[in-house]
C-alpha cells in the first residue's frame, strides 16, 4: 500500500454540507436518460414513445459502436422523447409502473465469476447493458470494449464540494464490491487501482480483496480519479485507461451475482439553499423535483445535477445525470462589493481563498452565483498552481491550447488531464478564466487530430 499526501488544493466552505443522516426515498414518478450528456456518443434509439420496458432493457445504442447500449433505470411506459437541434435526442422519459420488472440476465456465484474469461465478462457486460458505466482516459468518455486497458482505477473519496460520503454508499455491499473488482481484474492486463481516504471507515473499501491499495490525504481535488492517476501511474502518450466510480462497482457486481440492474443511487441534495441537506437513497435517473421535494428555501435559486464546480445547470423537471450523485442548489445572483477586488481576503462579504490560505477559515459560506466580474487579461500569480496538484504547468498549457499547438499540448501533459481536475483554477482564477473549459477545449482538438 503506498500514501500519498497532497498538499495543494482547497476544500471550499459552503453552507449546507449534507449531514450523514440517510433517508430512503425512491418515490420519484419518472426516470430519464440523457443521450446528449455521453461525450462523443451519436445515440440510436432502440424504443419509441409509448413503449413499455423493463428495468435494465436497452433504451438506446451508439451507431459508431452498437454493441455499446445503455439501460433503462426504470420499468414503465417511454412518456416522452425529448430532441433538441438537428434531431438530436436529449432525454428519454420514462413514466414508472407500480410494479418493477427487471430483464434478467444470467448470473454468477462468486467462483464461477472467477472462471470466467476476459471475452465473456466483458460479452456479460455488454449484453446486460452496463458497460457505459466504464469510462477511459484520455478523453473521460465511455470505453472502447475493443481497448485493453492497461490499468483502471477507481476512488473511494469524494472530495468535490456537497459530494456523497462513500463510506455510507458502501455500507453492507461488499460482496457486490468484491464481484465488481473481480470482473474488473479480467478486463485488464494490468492492476485494478483503488485508492481511499487515510481515515476511512469503510469495511468495503478495507476488506475488498485483489486490488492494489492507496491512501490519499488533503483538500480538493485530491479525491478527483485523475489526480490519483497522475501521482500512483501517471498517464502516457498512447496509454489507455479505465475508470469506474465505488458505486457503479458495486452495480456491476451485482449485476454479475443477480443479472439484474442495480438501480440503487447514493445522492446528497445540499447547498445553502437547502434546509436540510442529508444523504438520499435514491435511484438511477431520478427527476430532481422529487429529490428535492420540500427542501429548497424560497427565492430566486439555480438548481445544479453535480457538484458546484463540475456540475450541470438543471431545471426540477430535470434528471440527475448518469454519473452524478450530487443536487446542489444555491441563491441566484448578489450583490457585488464596491472595489472589493483591491481588499483580496479581507472583505467579509466575498469568499476569499486568499483568507482561506493566510487568514481565518470563512466556514459554512452562503455561495451564490455570482461571478464578481467578467473574464480579464491573465494575471500570473500562481493562483492556478496554488490549488492544483498535479506536475503540470496550467499557464504554459493554458497558452498552447490557445494557439491550437498540438505538439506543445503533448509535451505539457494534456493527455493526463480533465477539465474536473482543472475545476479549482477556474475557481480561483482572479481574471475569471474558465481553465476547465479550455482543457475540454484542448482534449477535444486532441481526439480529432487524432
Amino acid at each position: 500500500m503506498a500514501d500519498y499526501n497532497l498538499f495543494k488544493g482547497h476544500n471550499i466552505q459552503i453552507a449546507g454540507k449534507p449531514s450523514n443522516y440517510v433517508i430512503d426515498d425512491n418515490s420519484t414518478e419518472y426516470v430519464s436518460l440523457n443521450p446528449s450528456e455521453f461525450r462523443g456518443v451519436k445515440p440510436k434509439l432502440l424504443v419509441k414513445e409509448g413503449d413499455d420496458v423493463k428495468t435494465g432493457s436497452p433504451l438506446f445504442c451508439d451507431k459508431s459502436n452498437p454493441q455499446i447500449t445503455w439501460p433503462s433505470p426504470g420499468t414503465g411506459k417511454v412518456s416522452e422523447i425529448v430532441f433538441g437541434e438537428r434531431r438530436s435526442i436529449q432525454k428519454i422519459v420514462i413514466k414508472l409502473s407500480e410494479e418493477e420488472v427487471s430483464q434478467s440476465f444470467s448470473s454468477y456465484s462468486p467462483d464461477e465469476i472467477n472462471d470466467l474469461s476476459r471475452k465473456e465478462a466483458l460479452s456479460a457486460l455488454l449484453k446486460g447493458n452496463i458497460f457505459p458505466f466504464i469510462r477511459q482516459r484520455p478523453f473521460n468518455k465511455v470505453s472502447d470494449p475493443e481497448t485493453v486497458p492497461r490499468d483502471i482505477f477507481i476512488s473511494g473519496w469524494n472530495t468535490a464540494p456537497l459530494s456523497v460520503n462513500l463510506d455510507l454508499a458502501l455500507r453492507r455491499r461488499l460482496s457486490q464490491f468484491q464481484a465488481g473488482i473481480d470482473i474488473l481484474k479480467k478486463l485488464t492486463n494490468g492492476d485494478v487501482h483503488l485508492s481511499y481516504n487515510e481515515n476511512t471507515v469503510s469495511d468495503t473499501l478495507l476488506d475488498v480483496k485483489g486490488v492494489k491499495a492507496h491512501t490519499f490525504n488533503g483538500p480538493h481535488p485530491a479525491g478527483n480519479v485523475g489526480i490519483q492517476i497522475h501521482h500512483i501511474s501517471p498517464l502516457k502518450l498512447n496509454d489507455v485507461i479505465w475508470t469506474v466510480n465505488a458505486q457503479d462497482v458495486v452495480r456491476i457486481g451485482n449485476f454479475f451475482l443477480t443479472g439484474q440492474l442495480d438501480t440503487t443511487l447514493f445522492v446528497t441534495v445540499g447547498g445553502p439553499s437547502i434546509k436540510d441537506p442529508i444523504h438520499i437513497k435514491s435511484r438511477l435517473g431520478s427527476q430532481i423535483e422529487y429529490l428535492l421535494k420540500d427542501k429548497i428555501i424560497e427565492g430566486n435559486n439555480r438548481v445544479i445535477s453535480g457538484d458546484i464546480l463540475t456540475g450541470i445547470e438543471s431545471a426540477l423537471d430535470d434528471f440527475i445525470g448518469f454519473y452524478h450523485s450530487t443536487i446542489s442548489v444555491l441563491p441566484n445572483g448578489g450583490e457585488r462589493e464596491f472595489l472589493g477586488m483591491l481588499r483580496p481576503g479581507s472583505s467579509s462579504s466575498r469568499y476569499s481563498l486568499t483568507n482561506a490560505f493566510v487568514g481565518s477559515k470563512q466556514k459554512n459560506y452562503r455561495f451564490n452565483t455570482l461571478q464578481n466580474g467578467s473574464e480579464r487579461y491573465i494575471l500570473p500569480i500562481n493562483t492556478w498552481e496554488d490549488v492544483l496538484p498535479m506536475d503540470i504547468l496550467p499557464n504554459a498549457l493554458y497558452r498552447a491550447i490557445n494557439i491550437k499547438d498540438i505538439e506543445e499540448m503533448e509535451q505539457l501533459g494534456i493527455i493526463e488531464c480533465d477539465e474536473e481536475d482543472f475545476a479549482l483554477c477556474s475557481f480561483a482564477c482572479p481574471s475569471k478564466i474558465d481553465v476547465g473549459g479550455m482543457i475540454r477545449d484542448g482534449l477535444d482538438l486532441m481526439e480529432e487530430e487524432g
